[in-house]
């Protein structure tokens, strides 16, 4: 009889209590007190001791990736493959309520059809040429945006959403490729004339510049100035310590002719 009443008391012991492991918390099931708690905070990491004919669901709070790839149509109805992941994470404060309102399977019964339509509806807005190109962080931004706006109102709590990869049908790629190279082509080959503009504008502003210079220096040698600089040249010529013949006014102006040795 105590060893009947011993094993009785083990496992209703074992039956009363519950053990939230690291990053998780739980939510208790009343059964004779009005079913899942929803007015009091979930139950923390650690060991509980609730009463056996109660039940505790216990739920991962840290977070998640969940990984979706799905088919969705561009704005002119080309069918293109998405790949995206988004992170999440159950709101802990609300954790009795997502537990009565969407159960244990609230990632496929919210997340996952949020995420699909959110995605058609902003893949839906764009070309395919844009989906491959410029607008992928634009996407995956207004994805995320939509995506959260959903959640939000379903206990559940969206950190991000990547867009992991697009693929477009093969012909389109490839002519998406080749308009690219065209258009890269052409930026290249604009370049080089305006390079090559610049530079004969830049040799035609140097040339004017040499010109008008030339002009100004014709213009301001007048004769005198030409003999005093003679001049001047001579007496330096004269004062030099090899030997010279200066013969005055045999040049073809008067000017001095020196011969000599050095």
């Amino acid at each position: 009889m105590v060893v009947l009443l011993a094993v009785i008391t083990i496992i209703a012991f074992s039956k009363s209590t519950e053990t939230i492991k690291s990053g998780q918390a739980g939510v208790l099931y009343k059964t004779f007190g009005g079913g899942v708690v929803t007015d009091e905070p979930s139950l923390g990491e650690g060991f509980h001791i609730v009463a056996p004919w109660n039940k505790v669901f216990v739920y991962e709070v840290r977070q998640q990736e969940i990984f979706e790839k799905m088919q969705v149509l561009s704005s002119n109805g080309l069918e293109i493959q998405l790949e995206a992941s988004a992170w999440f994470q159950p709101q802990s404060e609300n954790l009795g309520l997502l537990h009565k309102e969407k159960g244990e399977n609230y990632i496929s019964r919210v997340i996952q059809p949020a995420i699909r339509s959110a995605a058609r509806s902003v893949v839906g807005r764009y070309t395919p040429e844009q989906l491959y190109s410029s607008k992928r962080d634009v996407i995956q931004e207004e994805i995320f945006v939509e995506t959260k706006k959903i959640l939000d109102k379903q206990h559940i709590q969206l950190n991000e959403v990547l867009v992991r990869d697009v693929t477009l049908p093969v012909t389109i790629k490839s002519a998406i490729e080749r308009k690219l190279k065209q258009e890269q082509e052409s930026l290249e080959y604009e370049f080089r004339l305006v390079t090559a503009q610049k530079e004969a504008e830049k040799q035609i502003i140097e040339a004017k510049g040499k010109a008008d210079a030339n002009k100004i220096l014709s213009a301001s040698l007048t004769d005198k100035i030409l003999r005093d600089k003679g001049i001047e040249a001579t007496m330096k010529l004269s004062e030099s310590p090899n030997s010279k013949v200066v013969i005055i006014g045999s040049g073809k102006s008067g000017m001095p002719i020196i011969l000599g040795n050095q």
